[in-house]
């Protein structure tokens, strides 16, 4: 019984931790390049050399918890918005931001000029170009495929766009900010971008909800299944200890 109350205590945990994640992924539909994160899940055996490593031993000390999570990096659609600051990227690659925490990654191309004179994203964070930040003066803006910046026809910097190797561990940092391994990015070879588009989040709605449900109703059984524990604790512990002299 208390190996069963554990698993379903165990159980209970990994899926509140899935259920965040589902609910993160949903609040996130219509943030421009956001990348959804996949839960996945492990089992973890309770006693790791059981004295008699028997079938019934590993079925009921087989915890399941969650793994962690991964970011599915598969590319949202490009949406033309008219905007000659937003622009989409086409490809694997990302723009290179300037953060309080340092360099970070992101699809989001929202893109505005500061007081400053900067290019900053949407929560005013600078756009790195090849050469630091890129300071646009007043004109019509034009952004090449390759990221060139021009103010009438005068080239005001390159915005930096860079590639990570697929075994690369990136860390969603929340909305579509990305932080990566140091020194892991590379130079972009196979990534272009189109101005007046912003990429669209890649998280599937009817998914993500049914997702959600199917999270939701796996942590109310774990719930079932703890009252039930504690019920029969109760009666135990009611009508069988006192008979123990």
């Amino acid at each position: 019984m208390d190996s069963g109350f554990y698993a379903a205590s165990a159980g209970l945990r990994a899926q509140s931790q899935a259920l965040e994640v589902a609910a993160h992924n949903l609040a996130n539909l219509n943030t421009a390049g956001f990348r959804g994160q996949q839960a996945s899940f492990q089992t973890l055996l309770a006693i790791a050399r059981p004295a008699v490593p028997n079938a019934l031993n590993l079925a009921i000390n087989n915890f399941g918890v969650l793994e962690g999570t991964h970011l599915d990096l598969g590319p949202g659609s490009l949406q033309d918005t008219g905007n000659p600051l937003d622009v989409g990227i086409e490809g694997n690659g990302f723009f290179a931001i300037q953060t309080p925490q340092g360099t970070r990654y992101t699809r989001n191309g929202s893109f505005r000029v500061a007081r400053s004179g900067e290019l900053v994203t949407a929560t005013g964070n600078p756009v790195l170009g090849e050469s630091g930040a890129i300071r646009v003066p007043a004109g019509t803006v034009s952004i090449s495929s390759d990221g060139t910046l021009s103010v009438n026809s005068a080239v005001a910097g390159k915005i930096r766009l860079v590639e990570f190797a697929p075994e690369t561990k990136l860390t969603s940092e929340g909305a579509a900010r990305l932080s990566a391994p140091s020194g892991s990015e590379l130079r972009a070879r196979q990534t272009s971008v189109r101005q007046g588009v912003l990429e669209s989040s890649n998280v599937n709605a009817i998914s993500a909800v049914m997702t959600l449900i199917g999270v939701q109703r796996e942590a109310e059984m774990m719930q079932r299944a703890l009252s039930l524990f504690h019920t029969e604790f109760n009666r135990i512990a009611a009508n069988d200890l006192p008979r123990v002299s």
